[in-house]
């Protein structure tokens, strides 16, 4: 840890993690380490592997997503063992921690408050506002209450039975089947018939035990947006860029993100006028509204009747130089390694606020 306070800070990196987006946050964590390596931070990289144990990694492992059947993973045996000291009076292992973590165990409130009381900055959402994100029925319910457009949705808490015919009767068909918790489009199902909600079912519950169903928006823009918050507490937001890539059931599936498209995205795609704007106006709300802080990714639809109708909030998008966000701040002005540095400066400046408990 620097005692000069002109220097740059030291940054502590953790990736890979419990969740099944292991393969997505190893590959997103190595690309942040190091572009912060680049441009002269001092790194240590601490990745999490599948049964929570924390590795320190060497500083030239990398991580790549290349196909289906050669995910990378983040195990004990491609470092050493470290107990990371964060207990009261402990000699914090970084200036700075930045969790590049997506799904439980990383990016649902659990290591932040693990930081939070440690008393150390990091990067990223806090606990309440990266626990609500995550869980996409009460993130849901929420923006409901405060009239943020979005699809019928139902849920199914765990130990509930499934009742077919009510979920069909309520949203129509055909129906997104969903863990509650998780991300990278894992565990999801497009269930097209009351027959096939059974087995989406089972197959969202492989993740999580609870279930959110959504209701389908037909003939819909898949539209993405990044959020930036400025150390004034001001927003930078994206140009909305639009999907494009799908998989073999039509929509925006795991392969279709990481694997199959190298150019999955239109950076500046042509919009009716004023649909930019008000997709925009409403990613600064919903992020406001989540108390998001720091960075975001807002997911939204753009319907035939010209609404932008939200789908959900990532407050640890992925981190790769290929992933949604970094292009589409690339295509503003803002490098990868931009985004990273603007990142781990917004954390810095709450170091004061961090041993206040603030």
């Amino acid at each position: 840890m620097h005692d000069d306070s002109s220097a740059k800070p030291t940054v502590a990196v953790f990736f890979g993690g419990r969740s099944v987006e292991q393969p997505v946050s190893a590959a997103s964590g190595s690309g942040v380490a190091k572009a912060l390596r680049d441009r002269g931070y001092e790194v240590t990289s601490i990745g999490i592997t599948r049964a929570g144990e924390w590795v320190e990694l060497p500083s030239d492992a990398a991580f790549a997503i290349e196909s289906a059947g050669s995910l990378p993973e983040v195990t004990a045996e491609v470092g050493k063992s470290v107990a990371v000291d964060l207990g009261p009076g402990a000699r914090p292992i970084a200036d700075v921690l930045f969790p590049v973590l997506h799904g439980p165990y990383g990016e649902d409130g659990t290591i932040q408050g693990l930081f939070e009381m440690a008393g150390v900055p990091y990067v990223g959402s806090g606990v309440l506002s990266s626990s609500l994100c995550m869980d996409k029925e009460f993130s849901k319910r929420l923006l409901a209450a405060e009239g943020i457009p979005q699809g019928a949705f139902a849920v199914l808490k765990p130990g509930e039975e499934l009742d077919a015919e009510a979920v069909v009767a309520k949203l129509g068909l055909p129906i997104f089947v969903k863990p509650a918790r998780a991300g990278s489009s894992l565990g999801i199902s497009r269930a097209k018939s009351a027959e096939e909600l059974a087995d989406a079912v089972a197959k969202a519950r492989e993740v999580d035990e609870k279930v959110v169903f959504e209701a389908s928006f037909m003939n819909v823009r898949e539209i993405e947006m990044g959020v930036l918050e400025t150390l004034d507490g001001d927003l930078d937001v994206t140009f909305p860029l639009e999907v494009l890539a799908k998989g073999e059931d039509g929509w925006f599936d795991f392969d279709a993100k990481y694997l199959d498209n190298p150019e999955p995205f239109d950076l500046h795609p042509d919009y009716p006028e004023g649909v930019a704007a008000q997709a925009q106006a409403l990613a600064r709300k919903v992020f406001r509204l989540l108390d998001c802080r720091d960075l975001a990714r807002v997911d939204c639809f753009l319907g035939e009747d010209g609404v932008v109708y939200l789908n959900e909030v990532n407050t640890m998008p992925g981190m790769t130089p290929m992933s949604g966000v970094p292009q589409a701040f690339a295509a503003a002005g803002t490098s990868y390694g931009d985004l990273v540095e603007r990142l781990v400066t917004l954390a810095a400046a709450r170091v004061g606020d961090a041993k206040d408990g603030k």
